[in-house]
């Protein structure tokens, strides 16, 4: 199948308005199969978190800051979704692969900022279990929930103004020739790499800025369970180690899931010309599907104090 492409002239290059955005191009007739699993866990994905959202919003019990950074990490997952999922089954179901400069932009803006604001939201809520645990006479006077509202100013604004220059490095290229993004989603090396301009500004600042704000995070996040680990090998009391592991048993999954799944993209990027360019999309559509998903169900089953909201709201729906 043959996509327009805006014709290309060393001497009058024809401005682009909008972008092409092709799905698995060497598995274009496996889409309709793809989207059948992808749909379930999106709709699973939205379910469980607007649910967790309303359990925590309605159970007075649950007004606390643990459970409003649970919230906060439900809301950038929600957004997340609804960015990349609805725009990658148009193009499977009605073939609306066309799609604008500026919602192109805006789609690069959300992708690029919204994952470091997740893995900020887990060093936050790292922070929070280190101080439940090893300073648990201190926690109520440190953890509060202006603590909460300032460390959310500080996830959206610090990672909203250092992955900005994404997009704006982006959309000041000049795309003049081919317009067909061989991808699902609007990522920044996929699209700059088809502009008549030199990129490297653009792919150096986002591998700087996404190692140094994501390593960043995950070794603080380390650091906070060493000190964890090593605080409840000391504890002496009969049960209460393996008490204080379980309030941060659920925390520790997601963390480890986020990690795994982070890895297996980068070191499949790295390993490009290895690896089938469709295996590529296939993994950064996962990446922004499978978390959103999965996060909710492990802290519901996880966690007892959500478990028993989640049972009274579907008693109220019922």
């Amino acid at each position: 199948m043959s996509y327009p492409m805006a014709p290309a002239n060393n001497s009058s290059p024809v401005a682009l308005s909008e972008f092409l955005l092709i799905c698995f191009p060497g598995y274009q007739s496996w889409q309709h199969w793809l989207s059948l699993p992808l749909s379930l866990l999106f709709l699973l994905a939205m379910a469980t978190n607007v649910i967790l959202l309303l359990t925590i919003w309605l159970e007075a019990s649950l007004h606390e800051p643990m459970y409003y950074l649970l919230s906060l990490l439900s809301l950038l997952d929600i957004v997340l979704c609804l960015t990349v999922i609805p725009k990658v089954l148009a193009i499977f179901w009605f073939d609306l692969r066309a799609i604008s400069f500026s919602a192109c932009f805006l789609q690069m803006f959300i992708m690029n900022s919204f994952l470091p604001m997740e893995s900020c939201t887990f060093m936050v809520m790292a922070y929070d279990r280190y101080v439940a645990i090893c300073h648990p006479l201190r926690y109520p006077s440190i953890i509060t929930d202006q603590f909460v509202v300032k460390a959310s100013v500080f996830i959206v604004a610090r990672n909203a103004l250092v992955f900005a220059p994404i997009p704006i490095l982006s959309s000041r290229l000049h795309y003049c020739g081919k317009n067909v993004i061989e991808n699902c989603i609007c990522a920044n090396l996929s699209v700059s790499q088809l502009s008549c301009d030199n990129f490297t500004l653009n792919r150096l600042y986002q591998f700087v800025a996404g190692w140094t704000i994501i390593g960043s995070d995950l070794i603080l996040i380390f650091i906070s369970y060493t000190f964890i680990l090593w605080a409840v090998l000391r504890i002496k009391a009969e049960g209460a180690a393996t008490k204080a592991l379980s309030t941060c048993g659920s925390h520790f999954i997601l963390i480890f899931f986020f990690s795994t799944i982070l890895l297996v993209v980068v070191l499949t990027n790295v390993a490009r010309k290895r690896v089938p360019m469709d295996i590529l999309i296939l993994l950064n559509v996962l990446h922004h599907l499978i978390p959103p998903a999965l996060n909710p169900i492990v802290y519901g089953v996880r966690t007892k104090e959500i478990k028993q909201g989640i049972q009274k709201l579907l008693k109220r729906m019922v």
